[in-house]
């Protein structure tokens, strides 16, 4: 790979100080100084994911906006990823501009959702992405720069930051600088996120969730799988009835009682279902109308009124392992629109196009 095939354009400055000076400047920036994308950092970036400049991670489906693997790289460069995260920044780029995703739509949206990675299997490990002690906090340099890489192609490949105005969100929140995480596998009960989405366990992948700021609670007396799930659905009813996707940031704590009970993924999803649901008229009068249907997993209660849950099926449930070992905080991840018009993508690390 040699830097003269790229064919951005190049801006020629006196220093490093002057290139971060005119990023600021043309808008290129998500408000922090970036690492200038020097052709030889741009090269190196694609050649340890082994892809020509020109090859083509995605389309964002509606503006029909094109993600090389060169402005991938450049924007890797910018936010300060090693080149041996470029793997994982291509495969969330082929995530994010899967048509479920719906990227378009969370960008522009005012309800201000960021879009949050989800890191399994060996690459998690070999990068040292944080699983553990504050994963969701800052000091990891994989966690930090491969989710602002994403915030950055966004921004500057699809042109949706809010110094251009298409970045519509009322808040926002600061999973919009970066948001990523691995997965803490080696406190999972159950299955990794990516087997379960149908990946082998040796597989490392990526998963892209277009999340709203998280609600963290802390349960330090329950010590059944029943009486956590009670608090988790104390949060989830804030959310509303009929969450077609919702994560559930399960911490190593309460992650050993799920273990030590033998309880499944599919128990957590059916246990949330069942018990976080309401009568249609209950939901109204909290100024939440639940547009009873099976659509919606409404069914019929005992008094023969409609009973909706805060989730659509079972399966709405996604339950993922992060966190460190001390303390019993754990979070519930709403999703854009309640997941209605966005689902998470999966994609293997080192299989893009």
């Amino acid at each position: 790979m040699t830097a003269n095939r790229l064919s951005s354009n190049s801006i020629e400055v006196a220093n490093a100080f002057e290139a971060i000076e005119a990023y600021f400047e043309r808008g290129w920036s998500d408000g922090l100084p970036i690492v200038p994308p020097t052709p030889e950092a741009v090269a190196a970036a694609l050649e340890a994911v082994k892809l020509a400049p020109d090859t083509l991670l995605g389309v964002e489906p509606i503006k029909g906006a094109v993600i090389t693997a060169e402005k991938a790289a450049i924007n890797a460069v910018m936010a300060g990823c090693r080149p041996e995260y470029m793997p994982v920044v291509a495969a969330a780029v082929e995530a994010i501009t899967a048509d479920e995703f719906n990227l378009h739509a969370i960008t522009v949206s005012t309800m201000g959702a960021a879009i949050l990675l989800v890191v399994n299997g060996p690459i998690a490990q070999t990068l040292e992405i944080n699983s553990g002690v504050s994963a969701f906090g800052p000091g990891h340099r994989a966690n930090a720069t491969i989710g602002r890489a994403i915030r950055l192609i966004v921004m500057n490949v699809l042109g949706t930051s809010s110094r251009d105005g298409l970045d519509k969100a009322t808040l926002g929140h600061p999973g919009k600088y970066s948001w990523c995480v691995a997965e803490n596998e080696a406190s999972l009960p159950w299955e990794p996120l990516h087997v379960t989405r149908g990946h082998d366990i040796n597989d490392s992948a990526v998963t892209v969730f277009a999340g709203l700021s998280g609600l963290q609670f802390g349960e330090h007396e329950a010590s059944t799988p029943e009486g956590i799930l009670d608090a988790f659905a104390q949060r989830l009813y804030a959310l509303g009835p009929g969450s077609h996707e919702v994560v559930l940031v399960v911490c190593p704590e309460h992650a050993e009682h799920f273990a030590r009970a033998g309880w499944s993924k599919a128990q957590v999803g059916q246990y949330l279902y069942e018990n976080t649901r309401k009568p249609a008229s209950e939901w109204a009068n909290a100024g939440m109308p639940s547009g009873v249907g099976q659509e919606n997993g409404a069914e019929p209660g005992s008094g023969g009124e409609e009973l909706a849950s805060t989730l659509r099926t079972p399966e709405s449930a996604v339950p993922i392992v992060v966190g460190g070992a001390g303390g019993a905080w754990s979070s519930v991840i709403p999703m854009w629109g309640l997941g209605a018009k966005t689902k998470a993508v999966t994609r293997l690390i080192n299989a893009v196009r």
